[in-house]
């Protein structure tokens, strides 16, 4: 039997764990505004999100202004705790959690369908996969094109129901902001034109005309 010492310091422990995981995260991005920025901060990333796209079709620039608008890079955050009395910190208004801000439900499906039980939403190889296997699904049930992130990220936040409800219409604030996606996803295709190169050749394996394919 576990005494109530115990508990305390195996959730201390636990505590103390999940802090360190976060503190070992890489920080967000100085420049978000910039794909190829981002890219020499974090060059990993560009692995990841190219893997994805490889995978499911959904191109690079997407996924990563998914990212940004979701968690600004941020690879622990979940949605503010809703207040009790003004003062009390209640519930959280969903399980969202880590880069691509994936809730418990739908990050389930995704571990049975495609993803592992080691997978994590707060690392970025994950994450993007995440994103690239939700919008090829999205893709199949929805009919939306993989380049067309507006849309793709309204049935994102809605879900695929909620999308051919058309639910998104009664909320500006999510209309908006797959718009603002989308315009960043269009910065960052034009951005990454210029300087994918880089990261594509960076290792010493990688050779013309090969990585540059």
């Amino acid at each position: 039997m576990v005494t109530r010492a115990g508990r305390g310091l195996l959730l201390a422990g636990l505590a103390l764990l999940a802090g360190g995981c976060a503190m070992l995260a890489p920080a967000p991005p100085q420049d978000q505004s910039n794909i190829c920025e981002i890219f020499r901060e974090q060059p990993e990333w560009y692995d990841y999100a190219r893997d994805s796209q490889e995978k499911w079709g959904s191109p690079i620039a997407t996924q990563m202004a998914f990212v940004q608008r979701e968690s600004s890079f941020r690879s622990h955050v979940r949605p503010p705790r809703e207040r009790f009395l003004w003062i009390f910190p209640g519930s959280r208004p969903s399980s969202a959690y880590g880069y691509a801000q994936a809730q418990d439900p739908v990050w389930g499906e995704y571990e049975a369908d495609a993803g592992s039980l080691f997978a994590r939403r707060t690392h970025m190889k994950h994450a993007t996969d995440f994103i690239g296997w939700y919008n090829a699904r999205t893709h199949r049930q929805l009919g939306i094109s993989l380049h067309n992130p507006e849309h793709l990220y309204l049935a994102y936040h809605e879900g695929a129901g909620g999308y051919r409800r058309g639910t998104y219409r009664r909320k500006p604030r999510v209309m908006q902001a797959a718009r603002q996606v989308s315009a960043q996803a269009s910065r960052y295709q034009s951005q990454l034109a210029s300087c994918e190169a880089e990261f594509r050749c960076r290792r010493f394996y990688q050779f013309w005309p090969f990585c540059r394919a």
